[in-house]
């Protein structure tokens, strides 16, 4: 069990307890457990959507030097804006602007994921959220193209 507690952790970016607990849910099933932990962390991202967003950084990204985005995002600590996990956050929805050129924040959130089309790019912040344990938001962004 030690290694799929370890292969579910790899895979998911989740905690090991909870890793564990999820496949004693799933009775040692691992894609069972990644369901029961993709729906507790949907829960959860739920609970911090309250919270404020006092921190954050800004992101650019280029594309083939004819397409270009400035993104705000936002976290709840500046230690967590630091991290790498939300630092590749920022730089998969600035990738998610510069591709799909939603015209607010709102149609971003609603947008399929460049990533994983079976899911939005608000569904893919949760992810986040639950793996990181604040709360998340784009602020806003800015879409330049020649």
């Amino acid at each position: 069990m030690l290694n799929d507690i370890q292969k579910l952790r790899e895979e998911t970016g989740v905690g090991v307890m909870e890793c564990k607990k999820a496949l004693e849910e799933a009775k040692g099933d691992l894609e069972k457990a990644k369901k029961v932990l993709y729906k507790s962390g949907l829960a959860k991202a739920g609970s911090k959507s309250g919270r404020n967003t006092g921190a954050g950084l800004l992101e650019t990204y280029i594309h083939n030097q004819r397409v270009g985005v400035l993104l705000e995002i936002r976290c709840e600590t500046d230690f967590v804006a630091k991290n790498e996990l939300f630092k590749e956050l920022a730089h998969i929805v600035a990738m998610q602007v510069a591709a799909m050129n939603p015209e607010n924040v709102e149609e971003l959130l609603k947008q399929p994921s460049i990533k994983n089309e079976k899911e939005t790019i608000e569904d893919f912040i949760k992810q986040y959220i639950a793996k990181i344990g604040e709360n998340i938001r784009v602020e806003r962004f800015c879409r330049y193209e020649l």
